[in-house]
Protein backbone atom coordinates (compact mmCIF):
# COMPACT_ATOMS: atom_id res chain seq x y z
CA UNK A 1 0.00 0.00 0.00
CA UNK A 2 1.04 3.59 -0.62
CA UNK A 3 -0.21 6.55 1.43
CA UNK A 4 1.00 10.05 0.55
CA UNK A 5 4.29 8.74 -0.79
CA UNK A 6 4.88 6.32 2.11
CA UNK A 7 4.94 2.66 1.08
CA UNK A 8 4.09 -0.25 3.39
CA UNK A 9 4.63 -3.91 2.56
CA UNK A 10 2.74 -6.53 4.57
CA UNK A 11 3.73 -10.18 4.19
CA UNK A 12 1.46 -13.21 4.57
CA UNK A 13 2.26 -13.37 8.29
CA UNK A 14 1.18 -9.76 8.85
CA UNK A 15 4.72 -8.46 9.31
CA UNK A 16 5.13 -4.95 7.88
CA UNK A 17 8.11 -3.14 6.41
CA UNK A 18 8.64 0.24 4.76
CA UNK A 19 10.11 1.18 1.39
CA UNK A 20 11.30 4.49 -0.01
CA UNK A 21 11.09 3.31 -3.64
CA UNK A 22 8.52 4.89 -5.91
CA UNK A 23 5.27 2.88 -5.97
CA UNK A 24 5.85 1.85 -9.60
CA UNK A 25 9.45 0.74 -8.98
CA UNK A 26 8.43 -1.15 -5.84
CA UNK A 27 5.62 -2.94 -7.68
CA UNK A 28 8.00 -3.97 -10.46
CA UNK A 29 10.53 -5.27 -7.92
CA UNK A 30 7.86 -7.44 -6.27
CA UNK A 31 6.77 -8.71 -9.69
CA UNK A 32 10.33 -9.61 -10.65
CA UNK A 33 10.70 -11.71 -7.51
CA UNK A 34 8.16 -14.11 -9.02
CA UNK A 35 9.60 -16.45 -11.62
CA UNK A 36 7.99 -16.46 -15.05
CA UNK A 37 5.07 -18.81 -15.43
CA UNK A 38 5.48 -21.85 -17.76
CA UNK A 39 4.86 -21.02 -21.46
CA UNK A 40 1.76 -23.23 -21.40
CA UNK A 41 0.04 -20.54 -19.32
CA UNK A 42 0.75 -17.71 -21.78
CA UNK A 43 -2.75 -17.90 -23.22
CA UNK A 44 -4.35 -17.19 -19.84
CA UNK A 45 -4.98 -13.61 -18.73
CA UNK A 46 -3.52 -14.18 -15.25
CA UNK A 47 -1.26 -16.93 -13.90
CA UNK A 48 -0.08 -15.30 -10.70
CA UNK A 49 1.44 -11.86 -10.29
CA UNK A 50 0.26 -8.48 -9.01
CA UNK A 51 -3.38 -7.42 -8.87
CA UNK A 52 -5.03 -4.34 -7.38
CA UNK A 53 -5.24 -0.64 -8.16
CA UNK A 54 -3.20 2.47 -8.85
CA UNK A 55 -5.04 5.62 -7.68
CA UNK A 56 -5.25 8.86 -9.63
CA UNK A 57 -3.43 10.59 -6.78
CA UNK A 58 -0.25 8.71 -7.76
CA UNK A 59 -0.40 10.72 -10.98
CA UNK A 60 -0.37 14.05 -9.21
CA UNK A 61 2.85 13.00 -7.48
CA UNK A 62 4.35 11.78 -10.78
CA UNK A 63 3.67 15.13 -12.42
CA UNK A 64 4.68 17.14 -9.33
CA UNK A 65 1.29 18.75 -8.80
CA UNK A 66 0.65 20.01 -5.27
CA UNK A 67 -2.70 19.29 -3.65
CA UNK A 68 -4.98 22.23 -2.93
CA UNK A 69 -8.23 20.26 -2.73
CA UNK A 70 -9.26 18.23 0.32
CA UNK A 71 -9.28 14.46 0.64
CA UNK A 72 -12.65 12.94 1.54
CA UNK A 73 -11.71 9.27 1.05
CA UNK A 74 -9.15 7.43 3.19
CA UNK A 75 -8.35 4.60 0.77
CA UNK A 76 -4.64 4.09 0.01
CA UNK A 77 -3.25 5.76 -3.12
CA UNK A 78 -2.17 2.29 -4.26
CA UNK A 79 -3.03 -1.20 -3.10
CA UNK A 80 -1.57 -4.27 -4.81
CA UNK A 81 -1.52 -7.90 -3.78
CA UNK A 82 1.05 -10.49 -4.84
CA UNK A 83 -0.91 -13.61 -5.84
CA UNK A 84 0.45 -17.06 -6.61
CA UNK A 85 -2.83 -18.68 -7.67
CA UNK A 86 -5.89 -17.82 -9.72
CA UNK A 87 -9.23 -19.28 -10.72
CA UNK A 88 -9.79 -18.27 -14.34
CA UNK A 89 -13.35 -18.51 -15.68
CA UNK A 90 -13.99 -18.51 -19.42
CA UNK A 91 -17.66 -17.62 -19.76
CA UNK A 92 -17.79 -18.21 -23.52
CA UNK A 93 -16.67 -21.84 -23.16
CA UNK A 94 -18.18 -22.40 -19.68
CA UNK A 95 -14.83 -23.70 -18.41
CA UNK A 96 -12.79 -22.88 -15.32
CA UNK A 97 -9.07 -23.39 -14.71
CA UNK A 98 -7.36 -23.40 -11.34
CA UNK A 99 -3.82 -22.06 -11.73
CA UNK A 100 -1.02 -22.47 -9.18
CA UNK A 101 2.18 -20.53 -9.76
CA UNK A 102 5.34 -22.61 -9.11
CA UNK A 103 6.02 -20.46 -6.01
CA UNK A 104 2.62 -21.11 -4.48
CA UNK A 105 3.20 -22.81 -1.10
CA UNK A 106 1.92 -26.41 -0.74
CA UNK A 107 -0.14 -25.44 2.30
CA UNK A 108 -1.93 -22.72 0.37
CA UNK A 109 -2.62 -25.08 -2.52
CA UNK A 110 -4.31 -27.51 -0.14
CA UNK A 111 -6.32 -24.70 1.45
CA UNK A 112 -7.55 -23.43 -1.92
CA UNK A 113 -8.52 -26.91 -3.09
CA UNK A 114 -10.50 -27.54 0.10
CA UNK A 115 -12.39 -24.27 -0.38
CA UNK A 116 -13.18 -24.97 -4.03
CA UNK A 117 -14.25 -28.57 -3.42
CA UNK A 118 -16.97 -27.37 -1.04
CA UNK A 119 -20.30 -26.05 -2.26
CA UNK A 120 -19.27 -22.52 -1.43
CA UNK A 121 -16.48 -20.88 0.56
CA UNK A 122 -17.75 -19.92 3.98
CA UNK A 123 -17.74 -16.15 4.33
CA UNK A 124 -19.92 -15.44 7.30
CA UNK A 125 -19.86 -11.70 6.70
CA UNK A 126 -21.56 -12.06 3.29
CA UNK A 127 -25.28 -11.40 3.36
CA UNK A 128 -27.89 -10.53 0.80
CA UNK A 129 -28.57 -7.18 2.40
CA UNK A 130 -27.42 -3.74 1.36
CA UNK A 131 -29.07 -0.37 1.82
CA UNK A 132 -28.16 3.27 1.65
CA UNK A 133 -28.59 5.13 4.92
CA UNK A 134 -28.64 8.45 3.08
CA UNK A 135 -29.25 9.43 -0.53
CA UNK A 136 -26.32 10.32 -2.79
CA UNK A 137 -25.57 14.00 -2.36
CA UNK A 138 -23.22 16.17 -4.43
CA UNK A 139 -20.24 17.76 -2.71
CA UNK A 140 -20.54 20.83 -4.97
CA UNK A 141 -23.61 22.50 -6.43
CA UNK A 142 -24.79 22.53 -10.02
CA UNK A 143 -23.96 26.24 -10.15
CA UNK A 144 -20.40 25.53 -8.94
CA UNK A 145 -19.92 22.86 -11.62
CA UNK A 146 -21.16 25.17 -14.35
CA UNK A 147 -18.85 27.94 -13.14
CA UNK A 148 -15.93 25.49 -13.30
CA UNK A 149 -16.82 24.55 -16.90
CA UNK A 150 -16.85 28.25 -17.81
CA UNK A 151 -13.48 28.72 -16.09
CA UNK A 152 -12.00 25.88 -18.14
CA UNK A 153 -13.33 27.49 -21.33
CA UNK A 154 -11.53 30.68 -20.23
CA UNK A 155 -8.30 28.69 -19.85
CA UNK A 156 -8.78 27.19 -23.31
CA UNK A 157 -9.31 30.62 -24.87
CA UNK A 158 -6.18 31.85 -23.08
CA UNK A 159 -4.16 29.02 -24.65
CA UNK A 160 -3.46 27.10 -21.41
CA UNK A 161 -4.98 23.86 -22.66
CA UNK A 162 -7.14 22.20 -25.31
CA UNK A 163 -9.30 20.02 -23.09
CA UNK A 164 -9.82 19.37 -19.36
CA UNK A 165 -11.72 16.47 -17.81
CA UNK A 166 -13.88 17.87 -15.00
CA UNK A 167 -15.60 15.62 -12.43
CA UNK A 168 -18.09 16.10 -9.64
CA UNK A 169 -18.22 14.03 -6.45
CA UNK A 170 -21.17 12.39 -4.68
CA UNK A 171 -21.34 10.51 -1.40
CA UNK A 172 -23.88 8.46 0.55
CA UNK A 173 -23.99 6.45 3.76
CA UNK A 174 -24.62 2.71 3.56
CA UNK A 175 -24.97 -0.44 5.57
CA UNK A 176 -24.67 -4.07 4.53
CA UNK A 177 -22.62 -6.12 2.09
CA UNK A 178 -20.81 -4.35 -0.75
CA UNK A 179 -20.45 -7.65 -2.68
CA UNK A 180 -24.24 -7.87 -2.88
CA UNK A 181 -24.34 -4.23 -4.03
CA UNK A 182 -21.73 -4.93 -6.71
CA UNK A 183 -23.69 -7.90 -8.05
CA UNK A 184 -26.75 -5.67 -8.48
CA UNK A 185 -24.65 -2.98 -10.18
CA UNK A 186 -23.25 -5.56 -12.61
CA UNK A 187 -26.78 -6.56 -13.58
CA UNK A 188 -27.78 -2.92 -14.09
CA UNK A 189 -24.67 -1.91 -16.05
CA UNK A 190 -22.68 -4.82 -17.53
CA UNK A 191 -19.25 -3.43 -18.39
CA UNK A 192 -16.20 -5.06 -19.99
CA UNK A 193 -13.60 -3.82 -17.49
CA UNK A 194 -15.46 -4.27 -14.22
CA UNK A 195 -13.71 -5.18 -10.98
CA UNK A 196 -14.48 -5.82 -7.32
CA UNK A 197 -11.88 -5.55 -4.55
CA UNK A 198 -12.58 -5.83 -0.82
CA UNK A 199 -10.43 -5.61 2.30
CA UNK A 200 -11.15 -4.68 5.93
CA UNK A 201 -14.01 -2.15 5.78
CA UNK A 202 -13.10 -0.90 2.30
CA UNK A 203 -14.22 -1.95 -1.17
CA UNK A 204 -13.85 -0.93 -4.81
CA UNK A 205 -16.83 -1.48 -7.13
CA UNK A 206 -15.74 -0.59 -10.65
CA UNK A 207 -18.15 -0.80 -13.60
CA UNK A 208 -15.66 0.62 -16.05
CA UNK A 209 -16.36 0.58 -19.81
CA UNK A 210 -12.81 1.69 -20.63
CA UNK A 211 -9.51 -0.12 -21.04
CA UNK A 212 -6.45 1.90 -20.10
CA UNK A 213 -3.46 -0.27 -21.02
CA UNK A 214 -3.13 -3.84 -22.18
CA UNK A 215 0.27 -5.39 -22.84
CA UNK A 216 0.72 -8.96 -24.05
CA UNK A 217 3.66 -10.60 -25.81
CA UNK A 218 5.18 -7.17 -26.40
CA UNK A 219 2.06 -5.73 -28.03
CA UNK A 220 0.44 -2.70 -26.36
CA UNK A 221 -3.11 -1.40 -26.65
CA UNK A 222 -5.08 1.49 -25.16
CA UNK A 223 -8.74 2.32 -25.88
CA UNK A 224 -9.65 5.85 -24.80
CA UNK A 225 -13.30 6.89 -24.53
CA UNK A 226 -14.15 10.45 -25.52
CA UNK A 227 -17.59 11.41 -26.75
CA UNK A 228 -20.79 10.49 -24.93
CA UNK A 229 -24.54 10.72 -25.52
CA UNK A 230 -27.44 9.32 -23.48
CA UNK A 231 -29.33 6.25 -24.72
CA UNK A 232 -32.72 7.01 -26.26
CA UNK A 233 -35.99 5.89 -24.69
CA UNK A 234 -37.21 4.32 -27.96
CA UNK A 235 -35.35 2.38 -30.66
CA UNK A 236 -35.73 5.29 -33.07
CA UNK A 237 -34.56 7.87 -30.54
CA UNK A 238 -31.65 5.62 -29.54
CA UNK A 239 -30.52 5.20 -33.14
CA UNK A 240 -30.83 8.94 -33.73
CA UNK A 241 -28.68 9.64 -30.67
CA UNK A 242 -26.02 7.20 -31.89
CA UNK A 243 -25.93 8.83 -35.33
CA UNK A 244 -25.76 12.27 -33.72
CA UNK A 245 -22.76 11.20 -31.64
CA UNK A 246 -20.93 9.63 -34.60
CA UNK A 247 -21.39 12.81 -36.66
CA UNK A 248 -20.63 15.27 -33.82
CA UNK A 249 -17.64 17.42 -34.80
CA UNK A 250 -17.25 18.47 -31.17
CA UNK A 251 -17.10 14.91 -29.82
CA UNK A 252 -14.80 13.71 -32.62
CA UNK A 253 -12.42 16.59 -31.94
CA UNK A 254 -12.51 15.79 -28.20
CA UNK A 255 -11.63 12.18 -28.98
CA UNK A 256 -8.87 13.07 -31.44
CA UNK A 257 -7.11 15.32 -28.92
CA UNK A 258 -6.81 12.40 -26.50
CA UNK A 259 -5.75 9.98 -29.25
CA UNK A 260 -2.83 12.30 -30.03
CA UNK A 261 -1.95 12.58 -26.32
CA UNK A 262 -1.96 8.79 -25.88
CA UNK A 263 0.07 8.25 -29.05
CA UNK A 264 2.69 10.42 -27.40
CA UNK A 265 2.39 8.60 -24.04
CA UNK A 266 2.79 5.17 -25.66
CA UNK A 267 5.75 6.50 -27.62
CA UNK A 268 7.71 6.84 -24.36
CA UNK A 269 7.81 3.05 -23.98
CA UNK A 270 7.20 1.70 -27.50
CA UNK A 271 9.45 1.09 -30.50
CA UNK A 272 9.74 4.19 -32.72
CA UNK A 273 7.37 3.96 -35.67
CA UNK A 274 5.26 1.19 -34.11
CA UNK A 275 2.35 3.36 -32.93
CA UNK A 276 -0.84 2.77 -34.93
CA UNK A 277 -4.52 3.81 -34.65
CA UNK A 278 -6.48 0.85 -36.11
CA UNK A 279 -9.84 2.23 -34.90
CA UNK A 280 -10.86 5.87 -34.69
CA UNK A 281 -14.25 7.07 -33.36
CA UNK A 282 -15.80 3.57 -33.09
CA UNK A 283 -19.28 3.50 -31.53
CA UNK A 284 -19.71 1.41 -28.37
CA UNK A 285 -23.07 1.22 -26.58
CA UNK A 286 -23.82 0.53 -22.93
CA UNK A 287 -26.99 0.39 -20.83
CA UNK A 288 -26.91 4.10 -20.06
CA UNK A 289 -24.88 5.84 -22.80
CA UNK A 290 -23.26 5.57 -26.25
CA UNK A 291 -19.50 6.28 -26.44
CA UNK A 292 -16.92 7.03 -29.11
CA UNK A 293 -13.92 4.74 -28.55
CA UNK A 294 -10.59 4.77 -30.38
CA UNK A 295 -7.87 2.10 -30.31
CA UNK A 296 -4.15 2.87 -30.28
CA UNK A 297 -1.49 0.13 -30.49
CA UNK A 298 2.27 -0.16 -30.32
CA UNK A 299 5.18 -2.55 -29.73
CA UNK A 300 6.94 -2.42 -26.37
CA UNK A 301 10.57 -1.37 -26.77
CA UNK A 302 13.51 -3.42 -25.51
CA UNK A 303 14.29 -2.70 -21.87
CA UNK A 304 10.74 -1.56 -21.14
CA UNK A 305 8.30 -3.42 -18.90
CA UNK A 306 4.56 -3.28 -18.20
CA UNK A 307 5.33 -1.11 -15.19
CA UNK A 308 7.44 1.44 -17.08
CA UNK A 309 4.67 1.55 -19.70
CA UNK A 310 2.08 2.19 -17.00
CA UNK A 311 4.18 4.83 -15.27
CA UNK A 312 4.95 6.64 -18.53
CA UNK A 313 1.27 6.97 -19.45
CA UNK A 314 -0.22 7.45 -15.98
CA UNK A 315 -2.85 8.69 -15.36
CA UNK A 316 -4.80 8.00 -18.55
CA UNK A 317 -5.10 11.00 -20.85
CA UNK A 318 -8.83 10.46 -21.41
CA UNK A 319 -9.51 11.48 -17.81
CA UNK A 320 -7.04 14.38 -17.59
CA UNK A 321 -7.20 16.40 -20.78
CA UNK A 322 -4.47 17.94 -22.89
CA UNK A 323 -1.76 18.90 -22.36
CA UNK A 324 -1.76 16.48 -19.45
CA UNK A 325 0.14 18.35 -16.74
CA UNK A 326 -1.63 21.68 -17.25
CA UNK A 327 -4.99 19.92 -17.39
CA UNK A 328 -4.22 18.15 -14.11
CA UNK A 329 -3.24 21.45 -12.49
CA UNK A 330 -6.60 22.93 -13.51
CA UNK A 331 -8.42 19.83 -12.22
CA UNK A 332 -6.68 20.27 -8.87
CA UNK A 333 -7.68 23.93 -8.80
CA UNK A 334 -11.36 23.46 -9.67
CA UNK A 335 -12.48 20.13 -8.22
CA UNK A 336 -13.58 20.37 -4.60
CA UNK A 337 -12.00 17.11 -3.43
CA UNK A 338 -9.21 14.75 -4.44
CA UNK A 339 -10.09 11.86 -6.76
CA UNK A 340 -8.51 9.05 -4.70
CA UNK A 341 -8.72 5.92 -6.90
CA UNK A 342 -11.28 7.49 -9.27
CA UNK A 343 -9.71 7.97 -12.72
CA UNK A 344 -6.78 5.80 -11.72
CA UNK A 345 -6.63 2.15 -12.81
CA UNK A 346 -7.67 -1.27 -11.54
CA UNK A 347 -5.90 -4.24 -13.08
CA UNK A 348 -3.22 -6.86 -12.98
CA UNK A 349 0.26 -7.75 -14.23
CA UNK A 350 0.71 -11.50 -14.71
CA UNK A 351 3.98 -13.37 -14.35
CA UNK A 352 3.76 -14.00 -18.12
CA UNK A 353 4.22 -10.25 -18.63
CA UNK A 354 0.60 -9.74 -19.60
CA UNK A 355 -0.98 -6.59 -18.17
CA UNK A 356 -4.56 -5.35 -18.38
CA UNK A 357 -5.85 -2.24 -16.60
CA UNK A 358 -9.00 -0.18 -16.73
CA UNK A 359 -9.70 3.50 -16.33
CA UNK A 360 -11.45 3.60 -12.97
CA UNK A 361 -14.55 5.48 -14.05
CA UNK A 362 -18.13 4.43 -13.16
CA UNK A 363 -16.41 3.39 -9.95
CA UNK A 364 -17.71 3.51 -6.38
CA UNK A 365 -15.43 3.43 -3.35
CA UNK A 366 -16.62 2.13 0.02
CA UNK A 367 -14.67 3.78 2.84
CA UNK A 368 -16.01 2.65 6.20
CA UNK A 369 -19.73 3.33 6.00
CA UNK A 370 -19.48 5.94 3.23
CA UNK A 371 -19.76 5.43 -0.52
CA UNK A 372 -17.95 7.80 -2.88
CA UNK A 373 -18.86 8.21 -6.54
CA UNK A 374 -17.72 10.60 -9.28
CA UNK A 375 -19.00 11.54 -12.72
CA UNK A 376 -17.18 13.69 -15.23
CA UNK A 377 -16.48 14.59 -18.82
CA UNK A 378 -14.09 16.35 -21.15
CA UNK A 379 -14.51 20.12 -21.53
CA UNK A 380 -13.48 21.73 -24.83
CA UNK A 381 -13.96 25.16 -26.39
CA UNK A 382 -17.38 24.21 -27.82
CA UNK A 383 -18.71 22.76 -24.56
CA UNK A 384 -22.10 23.93 -23.29
CA UNK A 385 -21.83 24.20 -19.46
CA UNK A 386 -25.37 22.98 -18.75
CA UNK A 387 -25.01 20.06 -21.16
CA UNK A 388 -21.67 19.08 -19.61
CA UNK A 389 -23.24 19.07 -16.15
CA UNK A 390 -26.02 16.80 -17.39
CA UNK A 391 -23.57 14.46 -19.15
CA UNK A 392 -21.62 13.96 -15.93
CA UNK A 393 -24.88 12.87 -14.28
CA UNK A 394 -25.98 10.65 -17.18
CA UNK A 395 -22.83 8.55 -16.80
CA UNK A 396 -23.47 7.58 -13.17
CA UNK A 397 -27.19 8.15 -12.53
CA UNK A 398 -27.96 4.51 -13.30
CA UNK A 399 -25.45 3.38 -10.67
CA UNK A 400 -26.80 5.71 -7.99
CA UNK A 401 -30.41 4.81 -8.81
CA UNK A 402 -29.59 1.10 -8.65
CA UNK A 403 -28.17 1.35 -5.12
CA UNK A 404 -30.93 3.66 -3.95
CA UNK A 405 -33.50 1.04 -5.02
CA UNK A 406 -31.99 -1.78 -2.91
Amino acid sequence: ESHNGRNTLTNSNGVQSKSTDTPFALAEALWQELEAAPPALNSLPFSGGLLGYWGYTLGTALHRISHSSRSLCNLPDLRLGVYTWALVLNHSTAKAQLIFHPQCAPGQRREIRVLLEGSRPEHNHITDSFALTSAFAPTSSQADHIRSVKRIKDYIRAGDCYQVNLAQHFSAGYTGDTWHAYQQLRRALPSPFSAYLEWQDNAVMSLSPERFLKSSMGQVETKPIKGTIKRGETVEADNNNAVELINSAKNRAENLMIVDLLRNDLGKSCEPGSIRVPKLFALESFANVHHLVSTITGTLAKGESPFSLLEGAFPGGSITGAPKKRAMEIIEELEVCQRSLYCGSVGYVSTTGRMDTNIAIRTLLADGNTLHCWGGGGIVAESDPQAEYQESLDKIQLLMDCLQSL
